[in-house]
């Protein structure tokens, strides 16, 4: 093993060392070396001596190389255990030998084996080896030959000598082996607190041991025990300057012997606790060593040695009171009592210090301190050392103000405190001065003393938190009994030791904390405060918690007082702006301010539930917190007050401010947690402020006053939290806070009185908004259990208490303001808590019903505010018996005449209470609900004339979920009251009002009839609609015209200026006229809704009739509105029911007649109005006929023409022809020319098409003596048979089974055409013709292909007759108008027939060639007598003049190029008939003389060119056989010939003017013309069927058969005037017919 392997190696070191001088060594160690190999442990070798021996034999010889290798060995042999016990008294002398040695190598190596061998098995068991061992030790310890190392290892060996061995006695006589360190009283941490909850955390042996009586003392039994006993006293004759007979020593310093048994008290409590003969020797002996060293100064080598003799003195001191007082009452007293004395003595500084931190140590410690306020204090034969402790710090706190350097010595013990917090040690400069370190004393003495006292603070608050925590005290957290009496053995020291001291404590400490400023000892000192007052609530010790509650709020707020106040105003040197300068930014909070409101926080949180009358001191400092919070002029200490507001606001001084507010804040809000007697003690405390400041506001004024409103304000805002915060059990609490309230609100001062109201309205929306009402408005269950019946009766009890200040206020209060506060504070309630309400209904609509009675505006306007929100929001919860009670105040404020608004409101909320009700039918009984939706469902199938359900909305759904049950009977006697209401408010004299509620009334019908019964819908008919309706008009025609004057605004120049009114409300008749617009509006808008279920009620039809009657006479002898609405009633009504079918005949034709009589009479006015009138009858008529087409037959259509013409007619016989003057269309020809579209037949009248066509052919310009051709009446006498039969008779539904005599009138005496006056026959109104040939074109085009082609050749007449207008009127549009009609019909119809394959089968030929010969005459006429023309005109503009030629060149176009090139039904003659007007038009130019074309204008030579053009462009064949028909081959054929003549007789022309002007150029037509042709010409290619109609010689004919068919055979017909052209003297001429020659040789070289 290693060990064995090192042992050898010593050996040969040894015997390698021995080898020269000492051979004996050398043998032995060989004979060792082979020895040891023979043995294998440590065991083996303690039973073999020999190898022990040669190492002693080494240190024998006293060679310091031989005695260091021996020692050295020896040290690992005991180590190991290899040594046996016998040898020890052989090591021992050879030890004292080798300390004799002067080495220091030798000395060191002889301790360290003393050591070893304290350590191992080897411990000495008998007096004379350890005597021996210990006395090498200290042998080497007073040596003065000996080196500081070896001193310095000596006493460190000896002390762990000392240890080891009293270890040895405690295991021998097994004692508790723990122990506890000699320093944690001297040692501190970074706060007393720290120091007393370290203290506090000692073991629960140490609390056995120190300060309870062991159960068992006995005398030492063991020889260790005796040893240890024989050590100790030597120890202690040493320290006391004696000699030690069994160490034999005659004597060591004091100070090391002191020390050795300060170590052995401080860590051996166990054995001098039980074994006696130790209690003895430290009763007797180390307590009459300590006391006399207490009381004697000694001179211990000098100066530097006496400080530390008396710090070990007084720890050992210490140590026996801290740890042995309960055994050694006496001497712990008198050991107290020098403590105490030595602080009144006049003692060294350092003394006093070290003195006064052996106090601190007992007061930081709880237990120490506990233990002797128990034996002494407590004790009525002993002295009060706690006492009298706590008394001398307190002297020394005190002195300090005394001091000459007495603020330098503040200063440093700030310092102190703070160097403490922050972990380091505070320490002075090296260089600094005397006096700087006399501050640094007496602050230490001063800081050691601070300490103390707030250990002992500390120290009790912990004690009473120990009581708490053993059941022996309440918790403040918990319930307050103030009856509780404290029995516990902890709580009554706690008590005495508070009774006993706070007074010494406090005037201490406050005195500290005044002078103070530095951060870490203000803090410190508040903890204390916090603890102190707090263990002072929790043991109900009234009167020092009252004193530290009052000295810590001194240090909370710096408010100058009023003396300092009135001083600065009587001082006669200070100016007004510096006095307010100083007072605004006289509140300046501190740290040390900030840290003691902090502190009073805690204190409040922690004793909420036992302040009780100490309240009023933490909310009167509270209250100044509140005021300098909310001060705009309050400031921190670290931030000058000359530093404007808003910089200040971005710093850090408001981030306290912030904090202090929300701690404020917050401790009302923590009320939730007090017990109910605390927190009424709390607004017991508040309602007191409030009340010293309200009597004391009464009786002053200025800033003070201002304070004591702000002290109030405080209280009440407080208050309102407490109850926020308190919600759950605010029953208690309500009576308290309200009457408070109420009290303040009849006070004189305005601000005190809207503090009470908003306060009241933040109390009562908070107490009706809490959770225990969240479930109060829903449906309740079955439950009639005792304790839901309790809970509604605390409900109700709750939410009346809650209300009801609102009418004491309204009804006691003769203030309008307080009055008025009242209602918004009920307007906030109902708009926050209304869904909530229940039981207080009746009160409050009461309360809003006597306010609708009031004279003040303000007041009417707040009490309908909060109708309004139960109107809107709250009919849902409220009662079905206060239901009525609402409309009936909604009535009240509709019908009050303080405010327009307000009545045009009330009304609104009846048609939201309306809505309510109707969409509540939906609920009730099953029985209820089953009749009442087969009635909704029959009134909405009527009305729509469908078979469909009715469907409710989610919407209506939610909103019924929660509405009160109300049977069905029920809700139609409160409709009805609504439409009572609403009738009787439609006859106010106010217009808005009576019109809001006609409005209303028809809109809530309108809206809600489908939901409504028959028996509902009659009554309402009868007794609302019809009476209104008559009223309506009865008014409008009896009430006065004469003018208002409006609302007299003031005077100017002596006379009255009034508010201006428009011209249409100026007169009460125009009032009454708007009023019945509105009846007749609402009137259309249900007849439009339900007229097919009203046609079902009984006397239905008389109802109606009594309207067409109003309505008729509304039209003659209305205003103009009236007029007009009274149209739209009987339109909007036929209008909505006809497409559906749900309008019966008789209904229509009543209609029908009203609009005949109001278009055949005229009514009492004239003008623009009764133009107006016709033209929404016009329009109506032609809406009806679109709608009502189906009902419609050949009699009443033959009406419905007839009545049109009657007005055309009437129009223009008394038109004043004003407007046609200037151009224009009457209006009401305009709406004819709008309607006349609408009338075109039906499918089931086609009859009729011929009828319309013809009158309207009737407004255009016809022949002078109008007659009807043969062809005509040939060709109406072919189409007869394809007209159909449909004057069948229809049977007419009647009403009640009897047909109206208007029906039967109209059968007998329906006017028709052929009864038309013949004045209506060819009207000469050009400007009228112009305006219907569009609308004539129009219709034509939609008819019906038989009908249309009858009389199609009369339209193409009549358009002739007004194209032929141009030559008369060529400024006029009546031929523009005729002609572009004329060529849609071309265009749409004629090429659209060719396009879908020829014309319809049904139409015979001679009808067709009727109008091909008419298109032909057309064309004829127009192209060729009024086209191209140089007509006379004066008033065309340029662009006029190119539209007019863009008309014939499109004309042309049509006619070319959508007529003959299509494959159209025209007869050959039609053909060549179009193709020669073509050529006449083209031959104009040419066939001119040369001096007339020279006159000719450009456009004529332009048209002439756009014909020939034709003419090239019908001949042509682009190669697409596609488009090449049979008709468009002869028309080629046709066109081909025609164009070869008059292109020969154009060159030829061309010939012969050339040669007849000699020199003088051509005209430019003539030369532009005969080039126009060379091109056309050569760019002319033919199809073979034209060229085979081309006068060619046979063998040509032959040869183009043969050939190429794209050849140009025309180009050989016109070869010999091509020849001629040659000499031409025009160079562009003879360029175009050398192309062309060039053409014919081709084409004769390919036909060859």
């Amino acid at each position: 093993m290693a060990f064995m392997a090192v042992l050898e190696s010593d050996l040969r070191a040894l015997s390698a060392e021995a080898r020269r001088r000492h051979p004996a060594v050398k043998d032995a160690a060989e004979h060792a070396i082979l020895k040891l190999r023979t043995l294998s442990s440590p065991t083996e070798i303690s039973h073999n001596e020999d190898i022990v021996r040669i190492f002693l034999m080494a240190c024998e010889v006293k060679t310091v190389k031989l005695s260091v290798i021996g020692l050295s060995c020896l040290q690992k042999l005991i180590s190991h255990d290899a040594v046996a016990l016998p040898l020890l008294n052989e090591i021992l002398p050879a030890l004292k030998d080798h300390a004799e040695m002067p080495d220091e190598t030798v000395q060191l190596k002889t301790l360290q084996t003393i050591l070893i061998i304290f350590q191992s098995q080897l411990h000495p068991e008998s007096e004379e080896n350890m005597a021996q061992a210990l006395g090498i030790c200290l042998l080497l310890l007073e040596n003065n030959r000996s080196s500081d190392s070896v001193r310095n290892t000596a006493a460190a060996t000896f002390r762990q000598a000392v240890a080891l061995v009293f270890d040895h006695v405690v295991n021998a006589e097994s004692l508790p082996a723990e122990k506890f360190g000699s320093g944690s009283y001297i040692s501190r941490t970074s706060s007393v607190t720290g120091d007393v909850s370290r203290s506090m955390n000692n073991s629960e042996l140490e609390h056995k041991l120190a300060y309870g009586k062991p159960t068992l003392i006995r005398e030492t039994k063991t020889s260790a025990g005796k040893i240890g006993l024989r050590l100790l006293e030597d120890l202690t004759a040493l320290a006391a300057g004696g000699s030690a007979c069994w160490l034999r020593v005659s004597s060591i310093q004091r100070t090391f012997a002191l020390d050795i048994l300060e170590f052995i008290l401080s860590n051996y409590v166990a054995i001098f606790k039980i074994l006696v003969s130790y209690e003895q020797v430290l009763q007797h002996q180390i307590c009459s060593l300590l006391m006399t060293s207490l009381r004697t100064n000694y001179e211990l080598e000098g100066e530097v040695g006496e400080p530390y003799f008396r710090r070990l003195v007084l720890r050992s001191v210490a140590h026996i009171i801290r740890l042995y007082s309960s055994s050694l009452i006496t001497e712990c007293e008198v050991f107290l009592s020098m403590l105490i004395k030595l602080t009144f003595l006049d003692l060294p500084l350092w003394h006093r210090i070290l003195v006064l931190e052996i106090l601190r140590g007992f007061c930081v410690e709880a237990r120490t301190l506990r233990i002797l306020f128990q034996n002494f204090d407590m004790h009525p034969k002993n002295t009060n050392v706690v006492e009298g402790m706590i008394k001398a710090l307190a002297r020394v706190v005190s002195s300090v103000q005394f001091l000459e350097t007495s603020e330098e010595s503040l200063a440093a013990v700030a310092g102190m405190f703070s160097s403490k917090a922050k972990g380091i040690e505070w320490s002075l400069d090296n260089d600094a001065s005397n006096a700087a370190v006399l501050v640094a004393s007496e602050a230490h003495a001063i800081s050691l003393a601070i300490e103390g006292l707030l250990g002992v603070i500390f120290t009790v608050a912990s004690l009473t938190d120990e009581a708490v925590d053993a059941g022996e005290l309440e918790s403040p957290r918990c319930d307050y009994v103030p009856s509780a009496k404290c029995t516990g053995k902890t709580a009554m020291l706690c008590i005495s030791m508070v009774d006993s001291l706070w007074l010494t404590i406090l005037d201490a400490l406050s005195l500290i904390l005044a002078r103070s400023q530095g951060e870490a000892i203000v803090l410190e000192i508040l903890k204390g405060y916090q603890a102190f007052t707090q263990a002072c609530g929790v043991l109900h010790a009234v009167e020092p918690l009252n004193s530290f509650l009052a000295s810590l709020c001194k240090f909370t707020i710096n408010f100058p007082n009023e003396v300092e106040r009135r001083s600065v105003i009587q001082s006669p040197g200070s100016k007004r702006s510096d006095l307010i300068s100083d007072q605004r930014e006289s509140i300046v909070l501190t740290p040390k301010n900030v840290q003691a409101l902090r502190t009073l926080f805690n204190i409040a949180h922690r004793l909420h539930n036992v302040l009780g009358p100490s309240w009023v001191l933490v909310l009167e400092t509270l209250s100044a917190l509140d005021r300098a919070i909310h001060s705009p002029h309050a400031t921190t200490q670290e931030v000058s007050t000359s530093v404007p507001r808003l910089t200040r606001e971005s710093s850090g001084q408001y981030s306290d401010f912030h904090i202090l507010s929300s701690l404020n804040s917050q401790l009302f809000e923590s009320s939730a947690l007090m017990h109910i007697s605390a927190v009424k003690s709390l607004l017991s405390s508040l309602c007191q402020l409030s009340h010293q400041c309200m009597v004391e506001t009464s009786s002053g004024f200025g800033p003070a006053t201002s304070q004591k409103i702000g002290s109030i304000s405080f209280s009440v805002e407080r208050m309102i939290s407490i109850l926020v915060n308190n919600l759950h059990r605010v029953e208690p609490l309500w009576d308290q806070v309200i009457g408070h309230f109420l009290e303040l609100a009849d006070n004189s001062n305005q601000h005190l009185r809207n503090m009470a109201l908003d306060a009241l309205d933040q109390s009562i929306c908070a107490v009706l908004g809490s959770e225990q009402f969240e479930g109060h408005a829903m449906p309740r269950s079955d439950d009639n259990s005792q304790d839901l019946v309790k809970k509604e009766k605390e409900l109700s009890l709750l939410e009346s208490a809650a209300i009801s200040p609102l009418r004491v206020l309204y009804s006691s209060s003769q203030n309008i303001d307080v009055r008025a506060g009242s209602l918004k504070i009920l307007l906030h309630v109902l708009e926050r808590c209304g869904e909530k309400l229940r039981y207080s209904w009746p009160n409050i609509l009461e309360l809003l019903r006597s306010v609708a009675d009031a004279s003040e505006k303000d007041l009417v306007t707040l009490g309908f505010q909060s109708l309004r929100v139960i109107m809107n929001d709250g009919l849902s919860t409220i009662p079905p018996d206060c239901l009525n009670v609402c409309i009936d105040v909604t009535g009240a404020y509709g019908a009050q005449k303080t405010e327009l608004n307000i009545s045009l409101t009330a009304i609104g909320l009846l048609w939201t209470t309306t809505d309510f009700f109707v969409k509540g039918l939906l609920r009730g009984t099953a029985e209820e609900k089953e009749k009442g939706i087969v009635e909704v469902n029959s009134v909405s199938n009527k009305m729509d004339g469908q078979k469909r359900e009715e469907q409710t909305e989610d919407k209506s759904n939610d909103m019924n979920s929660h509405s009160p049950s109300i049977n069905i009977v029920d809700r139609d006697k409160l409709i009805i009251s609504v439409f009572s209401l609403l009738q009787k408010l439609g006859a106010d004299e106010r217009p808005e009002v009576r019109n809001s509620a006609i409005r209303t009334l028809f809109q809530i019908l309108g809206g809600h009839g489908q939901k409504l019964s028959k028996s509902m819908w009659e009554d309402c008919l009868w007794d609302f609609v019809f009476p209104t309706l008559n009223r309506a008009s009865h008014m409008a025609a009896t009430s006065s015209k004469d003018e208002w004057q409006g609302k007299e605004l003031g005077i100017r120049g002596g006379k009255a200026v009034h508010m201006l009114i428009h011209h249409s409300r100026n007169t009460a008749q125009k009032q009454w006229d708007e009023t019945l617009v509105l009846v007749l509006g609402g009137i259309s808008r249900l007849l439009r809704s339900f007229f097919p279920f009203l046609r079902t009620l009984n006397n239905f039809w008389s109802g109606w009739e009594s309207l067409l009657l109003c309505i008729k006479d509304s039209i003659f002898n209305g205003s103009k509105e009236v007029s007009l609405a009274a149209i739209n009633c009987l339109q909007t009504t036929v209008l909505g029911h006809c497409s559906k079918g749900n309008l019966p005949m008789p209904y229509l034709i009543s209609v029908l007649d009203v609009y005949e009589v109001v278009l055949q009479k005229s009514p009492n006015y004239s003008g623009s109005t009764a133009n107006k009138v016709k033209q929404e009858v016009l329009h109506g008529l032609g809406e009806l006929y679109v709608q009502a087409q189906r009902m419609f037959d050949d009699h009443m259509y033959t009406r419905l023409l007839a009545i049109i013409g009657l007005t055309i007619e009437q129009t223009m016989t008394t038109s004043d022809h004003s407007e046609a003057e200037f151009g224009h269309v009457p209006h009401v020809l305009r709406t004819v020319l709008e309607v006349l579209p609408m009338l075109c037949p039906a499918e089931h009248l086609t009859s009729m098409w011929l009828i319309f066509l013809r009158k309207l052919l009737q407004y255009l310009p016809g022949p002078d003596s109008p007659q009807q051709s043969e062809e005509e009446e040939a060709g109406q006498a072919s189409t007869s048979d394809h007209i159909p039969d449909v004057h069948g008779t229809m049977k007419h539904e009647t009403p009640n089974g009897t047909a109206p005599a208007a029906v039967q009138k109209a059968e007998v005496t329906s006017p028709t055409f052929s009864s038309a006056p013949a004045a209506t026959v060819n009207i000469p109104s050009y400007l009228f013709a112009e305006k219907i040939i569009p609308v004539l074109v129009d219709v034509l085009l939609q008819a019906p292909a038989a009908e249309k082609y009858i009389i199609v050749p009369e339209v193409i007449r009549s358009l002739r007759r007004s194209m032929t207008s141009r030559r008369d009127n060529p400024d006029g549009s009546l031929w523009r108008v005729a002609v572009e009609g004329f060529n849609r019909i071309l265009v749409e119809d004629f090429s659209k027939v060719a396009v879908d394959g020829g014309p319809d089968s049904k139409i015979n030929k001679p009808a067709r060639l009727r109008i091909w010969k008419e298109v032909a005459d057309v064309c004829e006429i127009f192209l060729v007598g009024y086209c191209g023309r140089a007509l006379p005109s004066n008033s065309l503009s340029v662009v006029t003049l190119k539209e007019d030629e863009s008309l014939d060149m499109t004309m042309v176009n049509i006619l070319s190029e959508e007529i003959l090139k299509s494959p159209v039904d025209a007869p050959i003659e039609i053909l060549r008939r179009l193709v020669y007007t073509l050529d006449r038009c083209a031959s104009r130019t040419c066939s001119l003389p040369i001096e007339t074309v020279e006159l000719m204008p450009l456009h004529c030579s332009r048209f002439s060119l756009k014909c020939l053009q034709a003419l090239f462009s019908l001949s042509s064949f682009n190669g697409e056989a596609g488009n090449w028909s049979l008709t468009r081959s002869e028309v080629s054929k046709i066109v081909i010939m025609v164009l070869m003549t008059r292109c020969e007789c154009i060159l030829n022309r061309f010939l012969v003017d050339e040669k007849s002007v000699g020199d003088r150029p051509l005209p430019t037509a003539r030369l532009e013309e005969v080039i126009f042709v060379l091109q056309e010409l050569a760019d002319l290619v033919i199809h073979v069927d034209t060229a085979s109609v081309l006068p060619l010689h046979p063998n040509l004919k032959t040869g183009l058969a043969e050939g190429n068919p794209s050849k140009r055979p025309h180009l050989l017909v016109l070869f010999s005037s091509f020849c001629e052209l040659i000499v031409s003297r025009e160079a562009r001429v003879r360029e175009l017919v050398q192309v062309l020659l060039k053409l014919i040789a081709k084409e004769l070289t390919l036909g060859g």
